[in-house]
Order: structure tokens, then sequence, then C-alpha cells
């Protein structure tokens, strides 16, 4: 078949190198106009790890991003640890292991599995038309493509999900994400763990390396704040605005805060649930059906999830039958992507431990393509 996915993201990347290597057609659509190291870091869960290693390319992502050997919750005050994530055990525990990188680096190493020239970038998509034989894609540039099925894989400002919803602006949280990375020779002789995350009951500060050479840190925050800008896009942090919102907190926090440079802050958005994965040759994955607060650090690992379940159910069934696999595809990821979502929503996630099994020993590889209730 010819494919066309639109967005080449940690979803569209994945489902088109799949799909590809199935032998169909794929050619991925881009408003980007390349590939660049932009973005934040990136937690890579072994339920995330194990769809790498069947892209064969865990060991490459390795080299560039960090293995930590485990992660520290924290009291935002105090210090004291509440709970310790073990990640150096993940190997035996969920059979896949635990990779921290920068998006940026991720990205670009997953586009090496994609066929050379098949990723396309400057087309943001701007219109489509489904006959229920054919769909025609036309962009900003003036061109038009046709294709036998599109995967909708555009994130949360989805042009697919709005196709099939509706207009639909996202929803504020109440909460802003302050994002920053820096050299970590910046800290001085501050010496940090691999990974902490510092929890106070309405905010908190997470931290952590970005390689195996730990010479860059990133930082992310969750702090209640009214949105007073107009749209959702980032806006330059106020340093002195952020030490005062964590304020009280542990001196190591705010030391980090006062070596950072380059801070931005994001509003957090979230939609409900899209009941709606999928219309005649039209399906969405990712942040475009089923977009979550990121207190679990799973929506990366989601979008992975869904490239593998998508991939395999539309080689389950015939060509002509992209329907039933549309179906089945939805049918299987629902309840798995909506259960997460609404655990991320509690944000009380290894705070204090949790039952992790059901999220980091899922196999998208493995698991059967049956419904699942």
């Amino acid at each position: 078949m010819r494919i066309a996915v639109i967005g080449g993201g940690l979803g569209g990347i994945p489902v088109a190198a799949l799909l590809q290597r199935a032998g169909h057609e794929v050619t991925i659509y881009e408003q980007a106009l390349g590939l660049e190291r932009i973005g934040a870091g990136i937690h890579l869960f072994p339920n995330a790890g194990r769809v790498l290693q069947e892209l064969g390319l865990f060991d490459r992502l390795a080299k560039v991003g960090l293995v930590p050997d485990r992660m520290w919750h924290r009291d935002w005050d105090t210090g004291k640890v509440t709970f310790e994530v073990r990640m150096d055990k993940f190997c035996e525990l969920y059979g896949a292991p635990h990779l921290i990188v920068h998006r940026g680096d991720l990205v670009e190493i997953l586009a090496s599995a994609l066929e050379v020239g098949s990723l396309v970038f400057g087309k943001r998509l701007t219109a489509f038309e489904d006959n229920g034989q054919l769909v025609t894609l036309s962009f900003s540039d003036g061109g038009i493509a046709t294709a036998d099925i599109v995967i909708g894989a555009d994130g949360i400002n989805s042009v697919i999900r709005e196709s099939l919803l509706g207009v639909e602006e996202p929803t504020y949280t109440g909460h802003v994400a302050h994002r920053a990375i820096f050299p970590t020779a910046r800290l001085g002789d501050l010496r940090i763990a691999d990974a902490t995350k510092w929890w106070a009951d309405d905010r908190y500060f997470l931290a952590y390396f970005l390689s195996e050479k730990k010479d860059e840190i990133y930082f992310v925050t969750g702090v209640p704040e009214t949105w007073t800008n107009d749209g959702f896009l980032p806006v330059q942090t106020d340093i002195d605005a952020l030490l005062d919102a964590f304020l009280g907190f542990h001196p190591e926090v705010q030391n980090i805060i006062k070596a950072s440079i380059g801070c931005m802050t994001w509003p957090v958005l979230y939609r409900d649930p899209n009941p709606l994965w999928s219309r005649g040759r039209i399906v969405v994955l990712g942040d475009a059906c089923h977009p979550m607060k990121p207190h679990m650090g799973q929506g990366a690992a989601m979008a992975l999830e869904d490239a593998v379940i998508l991939f395999r159910c539309i080689c389950h069934y015939p060509e002509e039958d992209v329907f039933s696999a549309f179906s089945l595809y939805q049918s299987i990821r629902y309840n798995r992507t909506k259960r997460v979502k609404l655990e991320s929503d509690k944000h009380e996630w290894m705070r204090h431990g949790s039952d992790a099994e059901w999220v980091f020993g899922y196999d998208a590889v493995t698991t059967p393509l049956t419904d699942e209730k």
C-alpha cells in the first residue's frame, strides 16, 4: 500500500519504519524544515525500550544517552528519599533496560531506520479528502499527494484529529512546566544523582542527566500558575519568579535553578481520551488521540507502543481490509492508554512506590492481537 504518515515524531517515524520493512511504500510528511536537536529529555522505560530493541536502535541510543542505575523520589524540603527506583534491576524484572536520552537525539536515530528520502520536510497539512478508495492530501506549499491510508501522528494540535472530532482547543491544566538544559559544569561542586524528583503537594522538580558523560543536565517542573499569554506557545522563564515558586525547597533544587540558562516556560495541556481513533482510511496515534499529563513519563512510550500495534494490525489483515485493522488497533490500545492517562492525572506515580508491572512489563511486540476489554 501507499501510506502517508503526517508527523515525523516519536510515533510517526517508528510506524513508518516498520511498515517500510513490511514492503509498503511509506512517506512521512513533517512540517518542520529539518531535524534539529531541540526539545527536552525523555525517560524511556522498559515498555518503550522493547520497541527500540525491535527497531534495532537501542544500542545506538544507549551510546548517546544514559542507562541510569537508580532514581530517587525525595521530599521537597528535607530531601528525605521516599522511594528509590532501582533501574539497574529493570532487565531482570521487566525484560528490558531503562534509557534517558535527549529528544532530538532520539528522533535523529529513529529517522536513521527510514528509507532514504521518505521523510519529507516543510510539509504542513492543510486539508485532505477521503473518497473511500484514496486519500488526497493538500499542503501549505501547494503540494498535493495521494495515499491508500493516512496515519495522523501530528501531536496534540493534530489536523487529523480535528477532522475526526471537529475544532477543539486543548485544555490548560492550570500548571506550567519550566524546562532547561545546560552544561553540568555550571553546577560547580554540586554532585547530584542520575535522576531525582522532588515532591511537594502542589508542585514538583525533576532533574536528570542526559548522557553517560553527564555533561548536560535537564530539569522540568510542574507548578500551578495562571496562564495569561495569548495562545499556548512557550515563553522565556523569569528565573527570580521560578526561585520564588520553589522557595523553601531543598538547597539542591535552588542551586540547580540558579545555575540554569535558557529556561523556558510551557503550559501543560491535555485532551480527554478520544473515543474515535479512525474514520474511513484515516487513523491516528500518540498525542493525536490520547495526549496525557507528563507525570508518569509515559507519553513517548504510548506513542511507540501505538506504532507497533498499529503496524501489526495493518499486517494482520488483507490490504483491502484496513477498516478491520483500525478497529482492532483501537480495541487493543484504547483501555491501556486511558488507564495510563488516568493514573498520570493522579500524580502519585512512584512517590512512595507503585505497582509498575502493568506499565513496564507490557510488550507491544508480542502481546496478542485480541480485543482488550
